[in-house]
Formats: structure tokens, C-alpha cells, sequence
């Protein structure tokens, strides 16, 4: 049976694809998208995901928006790498996909209390929707399968030397979910740096020949162009879809088990993945760390996936 999952984004370059391949993989049963602020204010973002769910044709998945701001901080986007639209790139239509009147917390509460077994969500920006979930409704808890998300790293950062950038923008919701006790799968920077959209990536994509691939196309050239002139890289990771193959495929992203503390205080290091691999800290182990990608089959899977909406 397919895989029950919730998708909370922050579109965002990478997410684009992530929601393209939730929907498309047959081994997952998308449910519901919901949007955060994150790499864009949060009508960009949920503007962005109508947008990607009307050229893809995704008209039976319900999108709601969710939280305008983190918890207790200020709102930080990423201009400097999505543009101003959040996903600059593509001429994109009037979006034909309409809003959910609930918001976001809202909407995922409701699937997980109608859905008959436990759902996965995935959460691929900052996590401020889905510790209101928790802090909201509690009574979810026993409907959520785990939760496996793109965030964090085992090592350097992209936003500040040591912190990833959906962590940087929430760091106390990103402690409520670490905390939570549910089960917790991180994709960090260290493992999305293996997926890497290079120029064979491009031309696989190009050959393709459809109106959504060029889109994409269009997507990763601008979004590849933000991090050369950025970070020096010669081709861009997409982080967010990693998550989602994790879910898919979980044997093309392998995971260690260690504990995570949020480092919330540090001037330089708040939203940092303390990831006690040593345990010097401790604490117990509360999430699996993804540390290796099987790069040519996830790319495989995202090509198939773009190519399956004709």
C-alpha cells in the first residue's frame, strides 16, 4: 500500500520538485500541501505551490497556508537564492488551483484524524507549522507515523557557518519537533549535497520534451545560476526532494540513528543540529540522520517522476 503523506513547504526551487515527485511516485499517497513562510513570505510560497500544482496538473491535493512567521522570531527568507517570487525562473500563468479556507494546522489535523492509518509527514522548511500541529492538537500525535524532514546538517551550514537555513529561520519549532518524542528523520545538507542537478541532470531533463520538464529546466538553470554565484558551486543540490525519496525509497538514503539537540541561544549558531554521534551530551538517540544518497538512482526517480505527467 501506498505511503499516507502530508507535505509542508516553503516553495522555494527544491521544493517545486519535491512536490512534484510526492505526487507522482505510486508508492506515496499525497494527502494534503501545506505552506510556511520560509524561502519567501508566506503569500509568495503558497502562491508558488498553486502555481507548480497547476502546471503539473495537481488539482485533487488540498493546499493550505499555514504560519506567516517562526514561532518567536522575525521572518528571514532567501531571496538572495529563489528571487523575489520565491521561484524566479519560469512565466508562470495565472495558478488555477485554489486555497483550503483552513489553515494550514488546521487541514493537517483534519487528514490525520479522517485517515484510517498513521501518516507521514514531511516537512521541507522551517518547521513552525508542524510544532503547532503538535502544540495545537496534541490528540494528532497517535496519527502521525513519523516525521521526515529536510533540514539541518552534520556539519557546516548554508546560512551561517554551522546552521541550515530552515533551522536558522525557526529554531525553537525545530526544538518542539526534536523534542516531541515522535519519530524523526533528518535530511540534512550533508546528505542533499549528493543530489546534485548537473548538467547531465538537465539534459535528461530537456529530453524529456514536455512543457513540465522544460519548466523545471528553467527552474534548476536559475536556481543553479543563485548558488555559482552564491557559494561557488558548479551545480546546485535539491535538498527538498531528498526527504520525499526517503520516504518513497528509504533504501536510497541511508540513516544512522544519534540524538539532536537545537542550539537556540547562539549568536552565531542558533538553529545549529548539535548531532551527538559520541553521545558527549547524554541524551538518548530521537532521530535518524541521513548521511548517504544513492545519487544516480534518486535522480532516476526524479526524472521518472517528472517524465509520468506527460
Amino acid at each position: 500500500m501506498a505511503t499516507p503523506v502530508i507535505l509542508d513547504v516553503d516553495p522555494g526551487h527544491d521544493d517545486a520538485l519535491a512536490i512534484l515527485l510526492a505526487r507522482a511516485d505510486p508508492r506515496l499517497d499525497l494527502l494534503a500541501i501545506t505552506t510556511v513562510a520560509g524561502n519567501q513570505t508566506l503569500d509568495k510560497c503558497t502562491l508558488n505551490a498553486r502555481r507548480i500544482c497547476t502546471v503539473a496538473g495537481i488539482d485533487d491535493v488540498p493546499v493550505a497556508a499555514g504560519a506567516s512567521s517562526p514561532l518567536v522570531r522575525e521572518l528571514r527568507t532567501a531571496a538572495d537564492v529563489h528571487g523575489e517570487s520565491g521561484l524566479d525562473g519560469p512565466a508562470f500563468g495565472t495558478p488555477t488551483v485554489d486555497v483550503d479556507d483552513r489553515s494550514a494546522v488546521e487541514l493537517m489535523r483534519d487528514v490525520l484524524s479522517a485517515h484510517h492509518e498513521p501518516v507521514t509527514l514531511v516537512p521541507t522548511g522551517p518547521l513552525t507549522n508542524i510544532a503547532l500541529l503538535l502544540r495545537t492538537f496534541p490528540q494528532v500525535r497517535e496519527s502521525i507515523s513519523e516525521i521526515v524532514l529536510m533540514g539541518g546538517t552534520t556539519g557546516r551550514g548554508n546560512t551561517t557557518p554551522y546552521t541550515e537555513f530552515n533551522m536558522t529561520v525557526d529554531p525553537e519549532a525545530a526544538d518542539v519537533v526534536f523534542r516531541s518524542g515522535l519519530p524523526v528523520t533528518m535530511a540534512g545538507l550533508n546528505v542533499t549535497h549528493q543530489a546534485l542537478a548537473t548538467d547531465e541532470v538537465l539534459v535528461r531533463l530537456r529530453e524529456l520534451g514536455t512543457p513540465l520538464a522544460r519548466t523545471c529546466v528553467e527552474l534548476l538553470t536559475f536556481y543553479g545560476t543563485t548558488y555559482q554565484e552564491q557559494w561557488g558551486l558548479s551545480a546546485p543540490p535539491v535538498h527538498d526532494p531528498v526527504a520525499v525519496a526517503r520516504v518513497a525509497d528509504p533504501s536510497l538514503v541511508r540513516c544512522v540513528e544519534a540524538p539532536v539537540l537545537i542550539e537556540r541561544q547562539g549568536e552565531h549558531t542558533a538553529g545549529a543540529t548539535v548531532v551527538d554521534f559520541h553521545y558527549r551530551t547524554g541524551h538518548p538517540d530521537n532521530a535518524r540522520v541521513a548521511m548517504d544518497l544513492e545519487a544516480e538512482p534518486f535522480w532516476d526517480l526524479m526524472i521518472n517522476a517528472v517524465h509520468s505527467y506527460g
